[in-house]
């Protein structure tokens, strides 16, 4: 029988790539009312530009009804486009560029009223026509837009009516009271002009939207630049017209050494980063004075190992068992995390309708790893051994390492097969894996996992098929009362804990880092004044950030 009394020093070693990375940012204020001054002397200038670090190039593009965007495509994306609803400090979604969204007492109907006089990059009206073909291209019924994933995420809407020229009207198959979550979709379901929607050869490239800036320059993989939208609707709450800043360019950093190294150089002025190593160092920048900080693990995401449970070997539950047995949280906590990280307990974070600190997830327990593995391998004719995807970066790779080294220790072998992040997705969805080292699951309403999850969705990338998870979400997605809610959703999180669907192992620590003199990270108060939404495990908005002067 083996032990795991010795493991803690031999794998120290493998976070010795794990030397730099960072987290970080900086706040801003305001109330979303048009028009204004230059802002005060008291308050940020305009101009200037911030080059943006972020973990990944998105070459896809961005035709939003098919693109497939990982954070930082979300991210770049925030600089061009906007949703109808967005999240607010509590966590509920509230009208952004809709005036108002409402419900009839089924919750099969929904009516949203849009903010009048907001214009596109191209100088065209935001109406009624153009956002029920935004919404009829991301469900699939748009001719010349193949929406293949939104069209099974928004499935149960079965009509969208234009009422008057602000006016649309949104109809679904059972009652949903979610769709104005559904409508923010995360980040991803920003509004685009009717010109880039028609546009057969370039919508992937021709982004027109309505947000603070307009697309100047993409080169995939290298830089995505956008410059001041001149007409852009919103301001802060002393009445300036944002955003602040000129131009805004983004480039990608895989490596988050290479990210950190280039702030701290100068070749960067802002960056998101989610490992925990660094943090401590980039703390230590900001008590010197060299770098503003922001950092949350509020509406979080969660790193977790995802297991294929459609396909051999993780269809059968002991040998999921044996993986979720032989993991012990504190070891990985400390050899990886350096104790700097929460260890997750479930999908939900704390805070979040589903949380519980302890949903019943297998224990650490070598004896019965190894016991699980010997009933797998009596069933199949073979020993346990499978397959890992990693993402090809340090902090990624370390852990998969991590795993491989745990499960040698129970006498199961494991490859590692490990990809650039931006092919992660579609590696994934080729459905040739076994398990991948995964992050997902950004807080909010727990309903949008629901296609993640269902087990007749395309989406539910662990390809699990749960009756019991099925019900529940059902449940959970008609369901108006917020606190009968919690109670559904404590219910699917101990679920996936019995059946151990995922290997949960930490929320992911967000942070973003600036030149001391920028800031502005979260943005304005939202249109209807409530505070702005404190996560970002979906991006945060470019509207109020600002340069150093």
């Amino acid at each position: 029988m083996s032990q795991p009394g010795n493991r803690r020093f031999g794998r120290l070693v493998l976070v010795s790539v794990l030397a730099f990375t960072l987290l970080a940012a900086s706040c801003g204020g305001g109330d979303g009312s048009a028009g204004g001054d230059p802002p005060t002397e008291t308050g940020p200038a305009y101009g200037g530009e911030i080059v943006y670090g972020v973990e990944a190039g998105n070459s896809g593009g961005w035709c939003l009804p098919e693109a497939q965007l990982a954070l930082s495509g979300i991210q770049m994306g925030k600089a061009i486009y906007e949703p109808l609803t967005a999240p607010n400090a509590d966590g509920d979604y509230v009208p952004f560029l809709a005036e108002s969204i409402e419900p009839n007492e089924g919750y099969t109907t929904w009516t949203t009223k849009l903010r009048p006089g907001i214009k596109f990059h191209d100088g065209t009206d935001l109406n009624a026509e153009v956002v029920k073909n935004n919404i009829d291209a991301y469900r699939g019924a748009y001719s010349g837009r193949d929406a293949v994933l939104f069209s099974l995420v928004l499935s149960d809407i079965s009509d969208v009516t234009v009422v008057d020229d602000l006016t649309v009207q949104t109809t679904t198959k059972t009652p949903w009271v979610t769709v104005p979550a559904y409508l923010h979709g995360g980040g991803r379901l920003g509004i685009m002009a009717q010109a880039q929607l028609d546009d057969a050869d370039n919508c992937h490239s021709n982004l027109i939207g309505t947000g603070p800036f307009m697309l100047e320059e993409w080169s995939p993989n290298d830089h995505f630049t956008a410059i001041r939208n001149p007409d852009y609707w919103q301001s802060d709450s002393q009445g300036n017209q944002l955003p602040y800043l000129d131009k805004i360019t983004f480039r990608p950093f895989p490596d988050p050494d290479a990210r950190a190294n280039s702030l701290l150089s100068g070749q960067l002025d802002m960056m998101h980063i989610a490992s925990p190593q660094q943090q401590e160092v980039l703390i230590e920048e900001e008590a010197a004075g060299n770098l503003a900080t922001y950092s949350t693990t509020e509406f979080t995401d969660v790193n977790y190992l995802m297991f294929n449970s459609g396909a051999e070997p993780f269809d059968n539950i002991d040998a999921r068992m044996a993986v979720a047995h032989a993991f012990d949280a504190d070891d990985f906590n400390e050899v990886i995390n350096l104790n700097l990280a929460e260890m997750a307990s479930g999908p939900f974070p704390p805070g979040n309708l589903g949380h519980l600190d302890d949903a019943g997830f297998p224990d650490f327990d070598v004896d019965e790893a190894e016991a699980a593995a010997q009933r797998y391998s009596e069933a199949a004719g073979k020993p346990l051994s499978f397959t890992l995807t990693v993402a090809a970066d340090p902090q990624s790779l370390a852990a998969a390492q991590y795993f491989q080294a745990t499960m040698r220790d129970i006498g199961v072998e494991v490859d590692l097969v490990s990809v650039e992040q931006a092919a992660l997705i579609n590696n994934v969805l080729g459905g040739g894996w076994n398990v991948a080292l995964w992050r997902n699951h950004p807080g909010g309403d727990p309903d949008l996992e629901n296609p993640w999850w269902n087990s007749d969705s395309p989406v539910n990338l662990g390809r699990f098929s749960d009756a019991e998870i099925d019900a529940l979400l059902a449940r959970g997605r008609a369901e108006p009362d917020k606190a009968e809610r919690d109670l559904i959703y404590q219910d699917v999180n101990k679920r996936l804990a019995s059946q151990a669907y995922n290997l949960w192992t930490n929320w992911t620590p967000w942070m973003i880092a600036g030149d001391p003199g920028s800031g502005g990270v979260l943005g304005p108060d939202l249109p209807d004044g409530s505070a702005p939404f404190p996560g970002l495990a979906s991006g945060h908005p470019v509207s109020g950030l600002h340069a150093s002067q």
